[in-house]
């Protein structure tokens, strides 16, 4: 079970420090983070049963909630604040049955959020404490071990650890519950192919409302002894380059769209603590590989994971990277690809659907049969996502099936569109490809550019390296991209955006 491993963990590690907190400047030991965490369990335990919304930012208070909840024995319901907090919380509530939100009243100013029937807030309840809960809980944390792990939360392995929330980049977001066994298989799996033991510190800055954050920025330090780095807006890079610079983390994991912004803000030598730097949930461009070996002498390595499958799925081996690919699945996970229309498993380098199993993988989608029974077939998930497996056994990821529009009965990948366009226009200026529907064809691709760039030189470039079916047949500059919580684009109010522009609405 995930919370005792933590208790184990800060047992051992007593003195050392778990959480810097770069939000509030606050060094937090492990021996005071299980204090602080059976403060919470007690009172969470007062508040719900089986579920308990939370919605915190990555801090030293976000992660002591998760870590009380889960003492309690409840499953924390993870918010996403970043793309509309009153909805979301609305419609966590409505969709996983539970009332009490743990959050805080600093949150809810900076993203406009009313206070909603069944909030409580963190600050009221870490102020507001009593001598003798306080006293309570130290005496409980002296406890010897295995019997504090027998005192808190269940010990079931399939029990719910968090429910989280698809990105809904594509459709309304799903409802993922993934279990102790889950996390912590998934856990096991990605540091002992990544020899985490050879660290001991890691900058912490992905949600944890997302899973890569839950999962690989949460859980995995703080259940295996090491300092986690916090800070709660991945978006400031200029901060996080300074961060970088002055706690000297070991590992950063991050997505293409953050690594990209930190390495702007870095200077050489700026990044020397640097041990490893992981980039996934989305492609990472060659560039940005470019960019971190000639600045830092860093070599990125590359990893492949969803929210269903807690998250990873495959990495490069820090001593076999093979750039451009995502890796080799991580142990206990097997991966199949197949005819996306036949079903029928593909040979070495042909591509198809990604479909996974393992002891990551979910049991299925909350409350959604007619979901999981379309995702989950023979303990199989699919993906959703296109790619193949070379002669070695690494994956290499082709873009989403979604992603792939059927022109003139060909069909044709937006991703391949997409990085052509990047590598043929300037660098500062951000390509995306979405589709439209077309009265004689059916669809027909758009070019969506952050500037305005010479159409009839690039289109000439273009033709000479795509077939014409792939050719777009428009250039529509948009500003910015909108972006989800991961810095991915967001690929539906994009084409919102081109559609609306096409109408002439403003």
């Amino acid at each position: 079970m995930l919370h005792h491993k933590f208790i184990r963990a800060a047992r051992h590690y007593r003195r050392k420090t778990a959480i810097i907190d770069c939000n509030l400047n606050r060094e937090i030991s492990y021996d005071q983070a299980l204090i602080a965490a059976l403060i919470l369990a007690r009172r969470f335990g007062r508040l719900e049963q089986g579920r308990i919304g939370v919605m915190l930012p990555t801090s030293s208070a976000g992660a002591l909630a998760i870590i009380g909840a889960t003492l309690a024995g409840l499953a924390p319901v993870m918010i996403n604040y970043s793309t509309g907090s009153e909805k979301n919380c609305l419609y966590a509530q409505r969709q996983c049955d539970f009332q009490a939100i743990v959050t805080t009243r600093g949150l809810l100013e900076k993203t406009g959020c009313p206070q909603l029937p069944g909030m409580v807030f963190i600050e009221d309840i870490l102020g507001n404490l009593g001598r003798g809960e306080k006293t309570l809980a130290f005496l409980k944390s002296r406890l010897p071990a295995a019997l504090l792990c027998k005192l808190c939360g269940g010990r079931n392995p399939q029990a719910s650890a968090v429910v989280l929330f698809t990105s809904g980049s594509e459709k309304d977001p799903k409802v993922v519950q993934l279990t102790h066994s889950n996390l912590e298989s998934n856990i096991d799996a990605f540091s002992d192919m990544m020899k985490l033991d050879d660290f001991d510190s890691l900058l912490s800055v992905l949600p944890y409302f997302h899973v890569f954050g839950l999962t690989v920025n949460l859980w995995t330090p703080l259940t295996r002894g090491m300092t986690t780095i916090d800070y709660a807006n991945p978006l400031e890079f200029k901060t996080i380059a300074r961060i970088i610079r002055e706690k000297k983390p070991e590992i950063v994991v991050g997505t293409p769209f953050f690594l990209e912004g930190y390495l702007r803000q870095s200077t050489p030598g700026s990044f020397d603590s640097l041990k490893l730097v992981v980039s996934g949930a989305d492609k990472c461009p060659a560039t940005l590989r470019a960019g971190y070996r000639d600045k830092h002498n860093i070599e990125i390595i590359e990893g492949y994971g969803t929210t269903e499958t807690s998250p990873v799925i495959s990495a490069n081996p820090r001593e076999a990277n093979r750039p451009g690919s995502i890796g080799k699945p991580i142990p206990g996970t097997e991966v199949r690809i197949v005819d996306h229309e036949t079903g029928k498993d593909c040979a070495p380098g042909v591509t198809g659907k990604i479909l996974v199993r393992g002891d990551g993988v979910m049991a299925g989608y909350l409350n959604d049969t007619e979901e999981t029974s379309l995702r989950l077939k023979g303990g199989w998930y699919d993906t959703g996502d296109l790619g193949y497996l070379d002669e070695d056994g690494y994956l290499w990821h082709q873009g989403r099936l979604k992603r792939f529009v059927k022109i003139g009965g060909e069909m044709v990948s937006l991703v391949n569109v997409e990085e052509t366009l990047n590598e043929l226009t300037p660098q500062a200026v951000e390509c995306c490809a979405v589709e439209l529907p077309d009265a004689r064809r059916g669809s027909r691709i758009v070019a969506v550019v952050t500037a305005a760039i010479d159409e009839q030189d690039t289109l000439k470039k273009l033709s000479a390296r795509l077939p014409n079916l792939a050719l777009p047949k428009k250039f529509v500059v948009v500003p910015e991209f909108p972006r989800m919580d991961s810095g991915k684009t967001d690929f539906r109010t994009l084409t919102r955006i081109v559609i609306e522009q096409e109408r002439g609405v403003s």
